[in-house]
Order: C-alpha cells, then structure tokens, then sequence
C-alpha cells in the first residue's frame, strides 16, 4: 500500500497555471491536487510558471515538482527539461514521451508503426495551404476532423461537414496554429482509459464512456458540469473493455509513458478500437476523466494524487544519490 512517508519533510511544488491555453483548467486541476496533498499531511505549495519559475522554486525550497500544468511547456518536455537541469525529481512523463505524446501526428506515426489502429490523417502547415483543403475532402471524405498539432483539452478542435467549411477552417487552423491536421471521422462510442502506476503496478483504469450534450467532447463539454455523461464502467462487453484498457496500456509504453496518461479512443460498433491521442497531464478536476475512472476503480482522490505523487520516487532515489536524473 502506498502511502506519504517517503515525502514526509519536503517541499512539494504544485506546478500549475502557466500561460497555456489550458492555464484555467490547469489551476482548477492544480486546486484539487494542493488540497489533496495538504489532506495527506503533506507540505506543499502552488507554483505558477507564468511568472519567474526558476525563482520560485528556489525561494520556496521545492525538493518535488508535482507537474499538473496542461498544454504547452508542461506538457511538451519543456518544463521537464528544466526540471531535470535543476535537479528537482517530479512526477508524471519525462522529457522524451512528453514531447511525443504533445506532438498528435507524430503520435499517430509512431503508433501506425507498431500496428496500433488510429484513424488516417492529412497534415498542414501555414507556409503551404495550396490545395490542403482539397487533399482533405478528397482522402479523407466527409465529415472530417480539424486539430491542431499540439494543443490538449480539445482547444482548436471541429468536426466539418461541408467542404466549404474545410476550406475557411483549414485557413484559420494553420493562422491561429501554424500547424495543424485533418484526421478522418471515426463513428461509435467515444472512450477513453486511463492509465496510472510506476513499474509492476502500471495498470489501466475501467473504460470510461464519454456522452456529451454537444457533437462531441470539446472543451465546453469537458469542463462544464452537466455538459457530459460520464458512465464508468463504459456500457462494453467484459473482452470489449478489456481490449481497449490493453490497447491503451500498450500505448502508453510505446510512447515511454511514466506515472500517469489518459488514451482517447472510438470503438466501432463492429468492434475496432481506434487511438486518436494519449494525454501525459490529464486533467484532474472535478470533472475530469481520470478522477471518474479511478473512483469507479475504488480509489478516492487524494488516494489518485498519492499514486500520481509516487512515480516521482525514482527521479527523488537518484536525486538523493546525487547522480544525474534519469530520462522517463
């Protein structure tokens, strides 16, 4: 059983906020895990990287980073890099799998290699528009799925339904983004499993069912209550489940995963699952997907944060020993 002794005495930072697009989202989940950890008896205090972060975690003595920034630097390997510079240990992904898992298309090759099924995709960039929208609507049909390369929490997504809309949006994905991609529409129920743990103990959460009141699960729909039904277990067949928790276990260490990540899927109705992301700082607010799963797999909260918390100790073990830390 696991419990806080080994973070008894020390500082924990609670890195959230930021300047990301998800900054909002990231101090609401960063809220929760403050609590939770000051409920466990631990000390820690809230980082805000949007100011001088360096400075901050100096003068506040931080011996553990408590990552829960979304989107960008935390999210990309950037935060983890100067993480691993200063000698701080912390939770979640290293510097390798958090910048494969930000980076959706490369995400997607990676995954198309080792025979793992995810939807097909047409990328574009803004220096090289001419015909994009045409190259979609031809090879992926309609309707057609627009994202941006790197962006968490749905931010820039739409579902299109005319060709006219592709052209206008593929132009606005690329001005508002740089970068951006088409992914084929995927039908069936929208899943998605979560995954925590370090070592032996890494295991997949119960599929949770995701039923929005809107088309499909964006940011609204994610972050406002009532805006979606949550339904965990999923409404699946014991091997159905099963094959989508192996599935996304399988993802997460293909991309050297660490601690914690979230799979977004879509199962077919004839039975194939389909990986469209893997998020390596999932949200945890109240009504976040993680949190959802790991109750219905019995464990409260602060028992989610404490598990979270734990895959810090091998970046803490080498930190004592005063080695260089570890890529995870």
């Amino acid at each position: 059983m696991l419990t806080p002794q080994p973070f008894e005495n020390l500082t924990i930072g609670v890195l959230m906020g930021g300047r990301s697009s998800e900054r909002e989202v990231s101090l609401r989940s960063g809220q929760g895990v403050l609590g939770a950890l000051e409920r466990l008896g631990l000390r820690a205090v809230a980082i805000d990287p949007a100011t001088d972060l360096i400075a901050q975690l100096r003068d506040a003595g931080v011996a553990v980073a408590f990552n829960i920034l979304h989107g960008g630097p935390g999210e990309n390997g950037a935060i983890q890099g100067l993480l691993d510079t200063m000698g701080i240990p912390y939770t979640g992904s290293g510097v390798l799998a958090s910048a494969l898992s930000m980076n959706k298309p490369l995400t997607k090759r990676l995954l198309r290699s080792l025979g793992i099924a995810t939807p097909d995709w047409i990328e574009f960039e803004a220096h090289s528009l001419n015909g994009a929208a045409e190259a979609v609507v031809r090879e992926l049909g309609l309707p057609v799925v627009l994202k941006p390369f790197d962006q968490g929490s749905s931010v820039g997504i739409s579902i299109l339904d005319a060709a006219g809309d592709v052209t206008r949006e593929v132009e606005a994905l690329a001005r508002n983004y740089g970068r951006g991609f088409a992914e084929r529409f995927t039908g069936g129920m929208e899943i998605t499993v979560g995954i925590i743990g370090c070592g032996k103990r890494t295991r997949a959460l119960p599929v949770l069912e995701l039923v929005p009141r809107k088309r499909f699960y964006d940011y609204e729909a994610k972050y406002t209550k009532g805006l979606t039904e949550l339904i965990c277990p999923a409404r699946l067949s014991e091997d159905a489940a099963r094959q989508a928790q192996e599935v996304a276990l399988a993802v997460h260490c293909a991309l050297g995963c660490h601690g914690i990540s979230r799979v977004d899927m879509h199962l077919e109705e004839a039975g194939r699952v389909w990986v469209h992301e893997i998020n390596s700082v999932p949200g945890m607010t109240e009504t976040s997907d993680v949190p959802a799963s790991a109750a219905a797999a019995g464990m409260s909260y602060d028992d989610l944060v404490l598990e979270i918390l734990h895959s810090a100790l091998p970046r803490l073990a080498v930190a004592r020993a005063g080695e260089p830390l570890p890529a995870m």
